[in-house]
């Protein structure tokens, strides 16, 4: 026993690569049948995918504009290249071996658990730090009970949230570094990289650096700390701006590392850092200091950028409305379904507990900060339910601590009959295991027969399979759904008119008001935008809010049965869910 522990404790990086390895084979093992059919499920994904593909053909490092999308102008989107360096690398790597479309596979499925490593490295080392030497495997396996967070890791999810929470690991690594130096570099870094992949984890980036401020007007010490974290966000963002922000994101947008927070990250900055250089021996003084560089902070952004005082995607009141205030993700927790809700809340609330109870018995600043985050990170699901990815990861080393006080005692209990259901308890409970299979056996969580059907024919409509037999036909503009618009153009050789994306606000009100129209309202909408193929999926979930926003409408119309003269109907392979017509 003596001899393990000492291995776990001298090579545990080794140890945790070896654990990342297992995990990797395992997951490209399990999701081959994605891989095989490419299965990108989320309309990001397919976006990033065509992102990557676009910059491999030609298309410049700086113009992330979708060409493929409401030709032939196109549109932007808010996102950084350092997500696509990976992916791209991978796809050239598989083809000294294989066919370019199995390389994209290949690279589609290993790309997303690159980031895994850097999180479970992460990981272990902030219970290394906080716990003893001895318990990250413990943290790697909760991990591995973080449903929400494990999802951003799986094969063929290449979108760029992976790599947000491996950063913000990092970031909570940092912020229980003894090495003062070295931990604020890490958190300003890590930092930095984040916004400039996307801004999603700003709200974590702003609260590790009130963290950080907090720790160094309670501790005049802890300068060289906020120093070191000054330089790097400030010098990491404009270095990151520099390298990755596209030409669009030079103007003064509030949805991405625009010029509007690249200046608030670098003035942030250059404030934190001459506070750490004043360093006032008085810690009253230090808080008006850091009171006064939050005022000045708050109000240069508001003064200078009252245009991003609002919802950062700036979108008209009618497509915030019809669509983004109905984004399942972007709504409050509490506002889900109790079997979606339960299962996303266990692990926050007891790792906020366990955090907060181990900051009141340890008393130490590391335990403390991330008692403070973690606490924020269950505050952020009451705003969004996208939250829980990140809120999951960070209730991790709070779990442990309860875990590794707990399991000792329950180990010392005489009987079997009441130690081993008690030890399987104290795993399930915690993680929320046990709260998932609960909800699934309770009548009331159950999804009726209606929307059982709506994901069914969700799932059906954007398989390759079904979505290639729309290839049979010379390429075209098609109209279709808005999510249906990304699969579209990776799967098949066709352009669509537009996608889930904010930035593409005109297209996806254009969408809208043509199926909610009347027939001569849909026409002209296509015909405007070049389109030949009309291409609708009955009772794909998008489509069921056509129909209960314009009862009789234009969809509404041809989802009973009808056809307009001017739509022939084109045929698809036998068993084909979705229905093709020709615009005339």
């Amino acid at each position: 026993m003596e001899r393990l522990q000492r291995e776990i404790d001298r090579n545990w990086q080794r140890w945790v690569l070896v654990a990342w390895a297992a995990i990797t084979a395992w997951y490209m093992y399990d999701r081959w049948g994605q891989i095989r059919w490419w299965s990108l499920g989320d309309t990001d994904d397919n976006m990033r995918l065509m992102q990557v593909r676009a910059w491999m053909a030609g298309q410049d490092w700086y113009d992330l504009r979708q060409y493929r999308m409401n030709p032939p102008v196109g549109f932007d989107i808010h996102w950084s290249r350092i997500v696509d360096l990976p992916i791209a690398g991978l796809i050239l790597f598989f083809r000294l071996f294989t066919t370019p479309a199995w390389a994209e596979r290949l690279a589609c499925g290993l790309a997303p658990l690159i980031p895994l490593s850097i999180t479970m490295t992460a990981l272990a080392v902030t219970l290394r730090r906080l716990i003893g030497v001895l318990t990250w495997p413990l943290g790697l396996g909760l991990l591995l009970c973080a449903h929400a967070t494990l999802l951003m890791y799986m094969p063929m999810r290449i979108d760029h949230h992976g790599w947000q929470l491996a950063m913000l690991a990092v970031t909570v690594a940092g912020l229980c570094d003894p090495a003062a130096r070295r931990g604020g570099a890490l958190v300003g870094l890590a930092s930095a990289v984040s916004l400039a992949i996307g801004l999603e984890m700003l709200p974590y980036a702003a609260m590790a650096g009130a963290i950080l401020t907090l720790r160094w007007v309670w501790d005049r010490a802890e300068a060289d700390r906020l120093a070191v974290y000054a330089l790097t966000l400030g010098g990491g963002s404009a270095a990151g701006f520099a390298a990755f922000a596209s030409n669009a994101n030079y103007a003064m947008r509030c949805d991405a590392l625009t010029p509007v927070w690249l200046s608030v990250t670098v003035a942030a900055g250059a404030l934190l850092f001459v506070l750490a250089r004043i360093n006032p021996a008085s810690r009253g003084a230090r808080l008006g200091l850091a009171v006064v560089a939050g005022a000045v902070i708050a109000g240069g952004f508001a003064s200078l950028f009252p245009q991003c005082l609002t919802r950062p995607e700036q979108v008209s009141p009618e497509l915030q409305r019809n669509w983004l205030n109905n984004v399942r993700e972007a709504k409050p927790i509490y506002k889900h379904p109790l079997r979606v809700a339960l299962p996303m809340a266990i692990m926050p609330v007891i790792g906020m507990i366990g955090a907060i109870g181990a900051a009141w018995r340890r008393r130490t600043i590391g335990w403390t900060a991330v008692a403070l985050f973690t606490t924020f990170a269950c505050l952020m699901l009451l705003w969004q339910a996208r939250a829980a990815p990140a809120a999951q990861m960070l209730a991790i080393p709070g779990i442990a601590a309860l875990l590794w006080m707990i399991l000792p005692w329950l180990t010392r209990l005489r009987s079997p009959l009441l130690r081993v259901p008690a030890i399987v308890l104290a795993v399930l409970v915690p993680t929320g295991i046990a709260a998932s299979w609960i909800v699934t056996y309770l009548p009331a969580t159950q999804p009726s027969a209606y929307a059982n059907r709506v994901n069914r024919a969700t799932g059906q409509c954007v398989r390759t399979s079904v979505l290639t037999g729309v290839n049979a036909y010379p390429r075209a503009t098609v109209f279709t759904f808005v999510d249906l618009g990304p699969r579209l153009i990776v799967t098949t050789h066709h352009d669509a008119i537009a996608g889930p994306y904010h930035r593409n606000g005109d297209a996806i009100l254009d969408v809208q008001h043509a199926f909610q129209g009347s027939e001569a309202q849909a026409r002209a909408i296509m015909k405007r935008h070049g389109a030949t193929l009309l291409l609708i999926c009955p009772d794909m979930a998008e489509s069921t809010n056509y129909r209960a926003r314009a009862p009789g409408g234009f969809y509404d119309r041809m989802a009973r049965g009808w056809t307009p003269n001017w739509l022939t109907p084109l045929p698809l392979p036998k068993g084909s869910p979705l229905r093709l017509y020709r615009i005339s």
